[in-house]
């Protein structure tokens, strides 16, 4: 899934900047690309540590969080402030909140993955809206 997610990710912003003629489709790679990686780093340790349910269960519900800027993003409001993210982080912290109803404590893997991700994430709205020179470079050179 994760290298079927990067190739539509080149397809649709190469159908989004020649038919469509949409701008900011070089830089906007950053998404789908950060979007990718969040969710095969997650699902991969997830399937590493499958036998400790409590680590593979919240590993697991993160990296399926992680795919949910794309509906968020469908809201023009949130994609034009770069709130999907946001939105994003607020469900994770559904299943922070049910930690700390139920078991009393933030667990480890929520110590840990919402600080990595949030940190990653101000990157790429960075990379998306910043548009620094390397990646707008690289994104003309993937998009053609």
């Amino acid at each position: 899934m994760v290298v079927l997610g990067f190739v539509i990710a080149v397809i649709m912003g190469r159908f989004d900047k020649h038919i469509l003629h949409i701008p900011d489709t070089d830089t906007f790679l950053s998404v789908p690309f950060g979007d990718m990686l969040i969710f095969g780093v997650c699902v991969t340790l997830a399937i590493a540590w499958r036998r400790k349910p409590e680590l593979h269960r919240r590993l697991l519900f993160i990296a399926t969080c992680a795919l949910l800027d794309a509906p968020f993003g469908r809201i023009q409001y949130i994609f034009d402030h770069s709130l999907y993210y946001v939105f994003v982080d607020g469900v994770i912290l559904l299943g922070v909140a049910r930690d700390l109803f139920v078991d009393r404590r933030i667990h480890k893997i929520y110590r840990v993955a919402l600080p990595l991700m949030i940190g990653f994430q101000i990157l790429l709205v960075y990379l998306y809206r910043g548009a620094p020179a390397w990646w707008l470079k690289l994104g003309q050179s993937l998009l053609g």
